[in-house]
Parts: structure tokens; sequence; C-alpha cells
């Protein structure tokens, strides 16, 4: 298989062209033929002319590389190894929506041949490969793991926007169903991950691996928006006290603030589903999940207060928002928690205006039902700094004052301006 691929006698697959699939199929474009598949026709047209739907690549990343995008599934026959990297979202009760790795499974089993492999990448809970995607794989090709074909998992470790640690700098965690697979896996992945990569006992221990690093995450952070809230109250900037706590060798430097996306806001959901399915509800990740679940609200109504406290009339004052992504210096607006803290305030009757430099106003209309506002006004009440986005980190006090009446407040979530601020009433967490 290794040999085949690298010699281009037969082709890699990658199902689902996102944020995490593209740079794979790219990647792997450099040294063996590549096929790249995603459902959406408009999606494989851009990419045909070199443009990334999620806005993460450039134009230049797509040249020169052996690949071919399609949305037919028949192109697919020529395929030996199959990468599974399509979304795993939850739903509004926190489930784990499976619905389109198990569509993705419908579509490789259909082409499915003997000798093939299928390397899933999407993050799911331990177990949902061999126990869900994999009596689907057999049902649609009629083919047996371990005699026909082979299985694997190797958990995508992108961080969308983060230039330094990309897809070829991370070690990859690579799991099989056998000896055999694994080693197959593994070295067909070391073509492009030049950090090397870490073999897994089982598929199911790199699945675990994969949902508890962002747990882990998720709980640290949850632990900073609870002592954020605890320290609003001893009126104590929580921003001050880490940066001392700081300075102590082994003191984990995390940080308050939202907690969205589709990763630390999702995957623990899948762990938790999981552990509960099997008797046992977790305590500790939900407590965490709930703190920063809730943050959104907490800050909305602290806002509310010091409307009121200003001397605002709540029903018609007026709140910018600078930020709507998930996180800074990304286009991606899934799951993200700033139209938990817009709505929240909407629900106050509060006018909100949002804008963000990097956000499609058409896309967060389609998602959440609000346009962006084309042009930032005058006359604001508050101002909410609600991502770090670099072209926010150097706005000067004067410039925020141009734009707001009197008595205006900054609501600063990330602390990119704290101690900068003297002429506005300021909060951060």
């Amino acid at each position: 298989m290794y040999l085949q691929l690298t010699n281009k006698k037969t082709k890699l697959a990658v199902i689902g062209l996102g944020y995490v699939g593209l740079p794979i199929a790219l990647e792997f474009a450099r040294y063996t033929s590549v096929i790249g598949f995603d459902i959406s026709e408009e999606r494989i047209e851009m990419m045909k002319n070199g443009v990334d739907p999620s806005r993460e690549l450039k134009a230049e990343d797509f040249k020169d590389k052996d690949i071919v995008y399609t949305h037919k599934i028949e192109d697919l026959k020529d395929a030996t190894f199959f990468v599974v990297a399509v979304p795993t979202p939850v739903d509004r009760h926190k489930v784990p929506n499976l619905r389109a790795v198990l569509s993705a499974s419908k579509t490789v089993g259909q082409v499915l041949k003997k000798g093939d492999y299928v390397v899933y990448e999407s993050t799911v809970y331990p177990g949902c490969t061999e126990e869900d995607c994999l009596p689907v794989l057999e049902e649609l090709s009629g083919l047996k793991c371990g005699e026909d074909f082979k299985i694997g998992y190797s958990p995508e470790r992108i961080n969308p926007g983060d230039t330094n640690h990309t897809l070829t700098q991370i070690v990859k965690v690579v799991s099989g169903c056998d000896e055999e697979s694994l080693d197959i896996i593994a070295k067909v992945y070391e073509l492009v991950v030049k950090a090397g990569v870490h073999r897994a006992t089982t598929i199911k221990v790199a699945e675990a691996a994969k949902v508890i690093e962002n747990t882990q995450r998720d709980l640290n952070i949850a632990l900073m928006n609870e002592l954020a809230i605890i320290f609003d109250k001893m009126n104590i900037n929580t921003q001050d006290v880490l940066a001392a706590a700081g300075t102590k060798w082994n003191f984990l430097k995390f940080y308050p603030g939202l907690v969205g996306g589709h990763c630390i806001g999702v995957d623990p959901y899948y762990l938790t589903y999981k552990s509960t399915e099997l008797g046992y509800k977790p305590e500790v990740i939900l407590s965490g999940r709930r703190i920063n679940d809730n943050l959104s609200d907490y800050i909305a109504t602290r806002i509310v207060r010091m409307l009121i406290h200003a001397g605002k009339t709540i029903n018609k004052s007026r709140i910018l928002v600078l930020g709507v992504t998930f996180k800074e210096n990304v286009s991606d607006i899934r799951n993200t928690k700033v139209i938990d803290l817009i709505t929240g305030l909407q629900d106050y009757t509060i006018t909100v205006d949002a804008v963000d430099p990097y956000a499609s106003s058409e896309e967060f209309h389609e998602e959440y039902g609000m346009h962006l506002t084309p042009e930032i006004g005058k006359d604001y009440d508050c101002v909410i700094a609600a991502v770090q986005h670099k072209q926010y980190a150097n706005l000067a006090e004067d410039y925020l004052l141009n734009i707001t009446n009197e008595n205006p407040i900054l609501i600063d979530i990330k602390g990119m301006f704290n101690h900068k601020i003297s002429k506005m009433q300021y909060w951060t967490l």
C-alpha cells in the first residue's frame, strides 16, 4: 500500500474538504495522487479555482499539487486509502451528531475494495469508529474488516488561525485495527508529518486521546472563568491576579473567556455522552461545560447593571460588538459564543451592532439570523471587545470615545485593554 501510494500507482482520497480535510489533502498531494471529495459542488468549484472556502489557505498553497477535486462518488473508485475528515458537532441538546461521519462511511462503503484502508480523523467518542462507522462500511461494501480491508483512526490536531502549529509540525497520533494496519498507516502519515507520529495501542486509545485534549483545556478555562466571576464580586482585577500567579514556574497559564468553536466547546460532550450511556454521569467535566456555556449570560447581566449605574435607559441603549468569530484572526463562526452574548443583550431590548473583519455577513445571517453591521456607527453607549482580532488589539481610547456618547462603557472580554483605559468605564473578565 505504502509503495503503491508513493509510486502513484494508486490514489489517496480525503472525504470532507473543510478546515481539516483540505490542508491534509493538499499536503498529501505533494507526495501522492489525491482525490479530494466534498458533497458541496459549490465548494469543489472554489477549490478548483484555488480558493479555500474556509479562508485559511492562500492561493499558492494550491499550486503544483497532484490533486483532483470532485463531488461525485464514482470518482472515488480509483482510491485505495481513504481519509475521512468530516465535522462531528453536537445538536442543540448537546448530543453527538454523527450524521456527517456516518454519511461519509456510506460514501466510502460504496466504493470500498479488497485491500483498501479507511482512516477516520473526525473527533468522536471512544468506540465510535469500530462500533458505529465500521458496520456501515461492511454493510455497504459486503467486505469484512481485517480480512478484506483495514481501518484506523488518526485524530486531527489542526488549530485554526495558528501558523506555527500546522499539520506537518504537530505529532500525529495514529492507530490501526491490527499491527499491520498500524504500521502502514503510520508510514503513510510520516510522509507529511515532519514532527513524527505516535503509534497508539488501539483505535479506542487514539479516540480517547483526542477527546480528552480539548476536555482538559475546557476544564482549565472553566476554572479561570469561575475565578473571574469570584474576583469580579470581590472587585479584584483577574488579569492582574493571573499575571502575578503566572510568575511561578509551574502555574498553568490559562485565561478566562468565551469558549466556542467546534472543538473545545463540543468534544467534551462526546466523552460525557458515552460515559452516561455506560452508566456513569461525569461531574467535573459537565460542571466545567456549564460554567463555560453560561458565561455569556453572566457578562450580559453585568453589562446591563453597568448601563443602569451609568444612567442609561436600557431599551434605548446601543451597543457595538467587536468580533463575532469563535476565536481571534479566523473567519469561522461555528458555535461562536458571541452570538449568545448578543442575543442575551437583545433580550433586554438593547440594540446591538456587530462587526468583524473576518466573518461573512451572509454566513452569519444564514447561521444565526442576524446580519453584521456594514460600518461602525456613532453614539454607542457601550463597546464590547469580544474577540482579540489583531485589528482591535491596538485601538486607541480616543477612537472608542469618538464612537460613543456620554459615560461610555468598554467591556473587554479578553483583557486587551487592561490598564490602558482611563476615560471610560472599563470592565474585563
